[in-house]
């Protein structure tokens, strides 16, 4: 009896210890199992910021109106904004320019069509709602050429639009992530009036400019060689005063011009507009936008900027975030600075555009807008858009307006 007695304490601590054992053996694969799925979302979140990628439907069409020549839309932040904009579809046309709201809905919104679509023409239900209204120079109804610009990657398509009049100083227009030069067509008609030549620029694995050999964005880290490219031929043609206007991560991209080229006698400031002043900054919030838990956002930034990830992030080389920080840099601008930043953008937030601004307030000025969203506020508010570029660029001595109003 007593030796039972002894026994069943000694059977009851082993089966104990077993019984804890497999539970640590269980939580730590649990562990790795949850460590392992973070980190492959985290790759595919890394993927996707430097991975071009054709633009993605983020509305549909409900229906078309040939009689009428209107468009219902599903109801979005961006569809019901006011305002002229153009909608990228398939079917019998790839792209149609949209005006005004006409009647909404809780889940659609009417719109004018102003491209003619057809009775007997299709239009695909997927489509993507975008600011850049003109979709090719001929749309614009004035003088161009198109020219190639040399850079380390190879020939770079660009459109020239000279100013009516000789003039030495110039524009350089970059696109942001995802788009082409074609973005930047609704400025042109600006500097043109303010007797400024145009020069629209594309860039490596823009889809018009050459690949670099990993294919992929480095978010201003290299782009920025091909638009000093640019900022020489325009040089070579006559420029001595050389203005560059960054979109979303064309932003990125000019800053870099800023700090990093050669031409820097040339530059004579810079206009932002919806730009990516911080990565980090966009990365955490487009993160949060997505619903995605902090450690993977932070990971997937870890990742892109990490030497050791790019063989899975396919980055080709880490991403220099420290570099990119427009805030962080401040102190290294040379230049005057333009930005226009919607508090509302949706996509790019405002707050580093903020910060730059209070950063360095003897170079930069920020003209913040609200409803209207990320690259849209020259569709939003045209008036406002043109006049506060226009008085900025006078103030600085950049327009040469009598010999365009002679002509």
């Amino acid at each position: 009896m007593n030796a039972s007695r002894h026994a069943a304490p000694d059977g009851g601590f082993r089966q104990y210890a077993g019984a804890l054992r497999t539970s640590i053996v269980l939580f730590a694969i649990a562990l790795v199992a949850v460590a392992t799925a973070v980190t492959a979302i985290a790759i595919r979140v890394a993927r996707r910021v430097v991975t071009p990628a054709p633009r993605l439907a983020d509305t549909r069409i409900v229906a078309v109106d040939a009689p009428a020549q209107t468009v219902t839309l599903a109801r979005t932040p961006d569809t019901e904004l006011p305002g002229r904009y153009g909608l990228f579809t398939t079917g019998s046309k790839s792209y149609v320019k949209l005006g005004q709201v006409l009647s909404s809905d809780a889940t659609s919104v009417t719109r004018k069509l102003l491209t003619h679509v057809g009775a007997g023409e299709q239009l695909a239900p997927d489509a993507a709602f975008s600011g850049w209204y003109f979709d090719s120079p001929d749309d614009l109804h004035v003088p161009y050429r198109s020219e190639l610009i040399g850079s380390s990657v190879g020939p770079c398509p660009a459109w020239v639009f000279p100013a009516e009049v000789e003039t030495d100083v110039w524009v350089v227009q970059v696109h942001g992530r995802g788009t082409t030069r074609a973005e930047a067509l609704r400025a042109v008609p600006v500097f043109r009036a303010l007797g400024i030549t145009s020069l629209l620029v594309s860039y490596r694995n823009d889809g018009e400019a050459p690949r670099s050999r990993a294919g992929t964005y480095a978010l201003g880290a290299t782009e920025w060689r091909d638009v000093d490219a640019a900022i020489g031929y325009a040089r070579r043609a006559g420029a001595r005063r050389v203005i560059v206007m960054g979109w979303s991560m064309g932003g990125a991209v000019a800053l870099q011009v800023e700090l990093s080229s050669p031409h820097q006698e040339l530059l004579a400031g810079l206009i932002l507009e919806s730009p990516v002043v911080d990565w980090r900054v966009v990365l955490d919030y487009q993160g949060r936008m997505l619903r995605l838990p902090t450690p993977v956002t932070n990971l997937a930034i870890g990742a892109l900027g990490s030497d050791w990830a790019t063989p899975v992030t396919r980055a080709g080389h880490a991403i220099p975030f420290d570099r990119l920080d427009g805030v962080a840099r401040a102190g290294e601008l040379t230049h005057p600075i333009l930005i226009l930043h919607s508090d509302d953008d949706g996509f790019v937030p405002s707050d580093a555009s903020h910060g730059l601004a209070a950063a360095r307030p003897d170079l930069v000025h920020l003209e913040t807008f609200s409803v209207a969203r990320h690259t849209k506020l020259w569709n939003y508010d045209q008036d406002r858009w043109t006049r506060t570029i226009t008085e900025w660029l006078r103030s600085q001595g950049l327009t040469n307006e009598s010999a365009a109003e002679s002509s």
